[in-house]
């Protein structure tokens, strides 16, 4: 079993509106995203909500998928994480982890969880050697997922503790695929052929 988790409660501040309602391809990111997890293989999709949460559900209303809610969004990446992590099936095999401001096309995602060995903690994308995002994480973290903090680093001190473990695709040069600003998200348009 897949599952997987889409990282959304975030206050797009940079950005000046939220990241998830960001329209890509004619919908909103969110729903591109879900949409991809759900082609790459993912038996179940969680998208952890925060900010602007209520006008981001009624765009996902006709989503095959579960939404939780981060009450406290506004301190910190980490509660959504506990919060995903927390939601997907205790049985899981592994969980493809993903912030809704790094769109990637279903066969990519695909490719990572193929990829993904039951013997190795993590699976991540590399180029160039830069680490980036999603992450494939073994289902048997998912109790170390549920107690990450801020404080320590959340994902991050996940990832230094299976150090050892970590398998690795090369993501070519979608590994830049992000937006955090107006500018960059034009940019990102006009790179895949999405600017209209």
């Amino acid at each position: 079993m897949i599952s997987g988790i889409i990282l959304a409660a975030g206050m797009s501040t940079r950005m000046g509106r939220p990241k998830a309602l960001l329209d890509w391809g004619g919908q909103p990111l969110v729903c591109y995203q879900v949409r991809q997890l759900q082609e790459a293989g993912c038996d179940e999709v969680i998208v952890v909500l925060g900010h602007k949460a209520d006008n981001i559900s009624r765009e996902m209303r006709t989503m095959k998928c579960r939404t939780m809610l981060n009450p406290r969004y506004q301190h910190g990446r980490a509660g959504s994480l506990r919060i995903g992590a927390k939601a997907v099936n205790r049985d899981t095999d592994a969980i493809l982890i993903t912030d809704v401001d790094t769109p990637r096309p279903a066969a990519f995602l695909k490719a990572l969880i193929d990829a993904h060995r039951p013997e190795i903690a993590v699976t991540r994308p590399i180029h160039r050697g830069s680490r980036g995002h999603p992450i494939v994480v073994a289902g048997r973290l998912r109790e170390e997922l549920m107690a990450v903090t801020d404080e320590a680093e959340g994902l991050h001190a996940v990832l230094r503790a299976h150090a050892t473990e970590v398998g690795e695709v090369d993501a070519g040069e979608l590994l830049d695929l992000d937006f955090n600003t107006p500018e960059e998200y034009q940019t990102a348009l006009r790179r895949y052929g999405l600017d209209g």
